[in-house]
């Protein structure tokens, strides 16, 4: 065998976090070699983020017409899906995504670079595919995540689908079962139904998209159950019969009742890519699902010189926090064993249905155990929502009963994705709703809803501080 490769940090990854940590360990003038085993183009790029808007918009442009008779409007005609035209749009426009990872890629140096599946010989030393190995001053491991879902599903064969394999569809299908009314099941759902295809959409636990506010989760699965087939708390069983999907589910009677679907797409969760990894190898402790412990703050797994970022380590699988967790834990790979705390942003993460999802902060099951106030605003009779036919929704505000700061949001709703912004960069620069409240609201504007919550917010802040007085 050749003598090692060494370098000061290995990446294990060339994704979002991957590539932040190359760039971040490269910007202090650390040697940085990254080790990619797979294509290169990152999951956003290729089969995440961008691909799933590029379904989504023809999906609203279609429904958008539905919204014409309210309006006076008459469409003479009716509009016709080109399921060819649409995938054919989606995978051209995602190419060129792609394509603007890889020219970032290509202009890396060739030193810079290696081509391979890596494993752990030891907490510094990779062994990379057959014949190479590489001793490193540090590691980071960025090596993503890949669907989740139950193995019994593989014998659906090509049946089965996931978010990675959608897109690649030539023309629409005729119908779809998606299994997990979460972010990937609930935006790719809507879209799929809005394009004409037939759909269902099927969950166990009654959660839906990423919302945790029970009386948000309760007015999502009451406003999309109204759009298109949705059983949130559903005990069904999966079969194939004569090259089609069968779900079975019980009616309210508790008869049997099958649906036959062309697809099972299964949105049922993600998995850290660490199986394969070698990390027995390693001196790193490890949860039950095999992921290294670290710190959130610093990316460290315990007091190795290795450090974990982005949907491989399984605690904001985001794409901003990927790229954010990438540069602390390469900066921190860099000037190892000198490890600082990061720099993080305050919690933002967003639905692109319609109704929009947005939660801020965490959201509610972030304030689990604390006392908190809840600022409400429904969108039925919002104005600029109403004028728009968009006031579907609501939004809850939380604030600290003691200081009155901003504490986050959830929201389902017209224009969440900006107005989970809004609050999130507030929340980072750790205002109060009174303070909130005294920056501009322009007439008339969705964000009038926002500052409704704010001022039911307000009040009961006032009335909780009137009591305690009292008391």
């Amino acid at each position: 065998m050749p003598p090692a490769l060494t370098t000061d940090v290995a990446i294990i990854g060339a994704g979002t976090a991957g590539l932040a940590a190359y760039r971040a360990a490269r910007a202090v003038g650390r040697k940085a070699l990254l080790i990619e085993a797979g294509l290169h183009g990152t999951t956003c790029a290729r089969v995440g983020c961008m691909p799933s808007k590029l379904l989504i918009a023809p999906a609203e442009a279609a429904h958008a017409v539905e919204r014409f008779p309210a309006f006076g409007l008459r469409l003479d005609g009716r509009v016709t899906v080109d399921g060819r035209a649409v995938m054919e749009r989606l995978r051209r426009e995602r190419d060129r995504f792609v394509g603007f990872v890889l020219e970032g890629v290509d202009a890396m140096p060739a030193g810079d670079k290696l081509a391979g599946p890596a494993r752990f010989v030891a907490d510094t030393r990779l062994a990379v595919g057959a014949e190479v190995s590489v001793d490193a001053r540090a590691i980071v491991i960025a090596t993503g995540s890949s669907p989740s879902f139950p193995p019994a599903w593989r014998a659906l064969g090509p049946r089965l689908v996931t978010n990675e394999e959608v897109f690649e569809w030539i023309d629409l299908p005729r119908s779809v079962a998606v299994f997990g009314p979460g972010v990937i099941g609930l935006e790719l759902g809507q879209a799929l139904h809005r394009l004409g295809v037939r759909i269902k959409v099927y969950g166990r636990s009654g959660s839906i998209g990423s919302l945790t506010d029970p009386a948000l989760i309760d007015e999502a699965t009451r406003v999309f159950g109204a759009e298109f087939a949705l059983a949130t708390r559903a005990d069904v069983e999966v079969s194939a019969e004569g090259g089609d999907v069968i779900v079975t589910d019980r009616d309210a009677a508790g008869n049997p009742r099958r649906e036959r679907f062309e697809f099972l797409l299964a949105a049922t969760g993600r998995r850290p890519n660490v199986a394969g990894l070698g990390l027995e190898h390693t001196t790193l402790v490890r949860d039950t699902a095999g992921i290294p412990l670290f710190d959130r703050d610093t990316l460290q797994c315990g007091d190795a010189p290795v450090f974990i970022a982005g949907d491989a380590n399984d605690d904001v699988p985001l794409l901003h926090e990927a790229a954010d967790e990438g540069r602390i834990a390469g900066d921190n790979a860099a000037h190892s064993p000198d490890v600082r705390v990061g720099a993080r942003r305050a919690a933002l993460s967003i639905v692109f249905t319609d109704p929009q999802i947005a939660i801020v902060g965490g959201g509610d099951a972030a304030l689990a155990g604390r006392e908190f106030v809840t600022g409400e605003v429904s969108f039925h009779n919002q104005g600029r929502a109403r004028v728009v036919q968009r006031n579907r929704g609501r939004l809850h505000v939380y604030a600290d009963p003691a200081s009155g700061a901003l504490l986050g949001a959830e929201m389902l709703g017209p224009d969440a994705e900006h107005l989970g912004h809004l609050l999130a960069w507030a929340l980072q620069l750790d205002l109060t709703i009174a303070e909130v409240l005294r920056l501009p609201f322009y007439h008339p504007v969705v964000e009038e809803g926002l500052r409704t919550a704010l001022r039911d917010a307000q009040a009961k802040l006032g009335d909780l501080a009137r009591r305690r007085h009292v008391a």
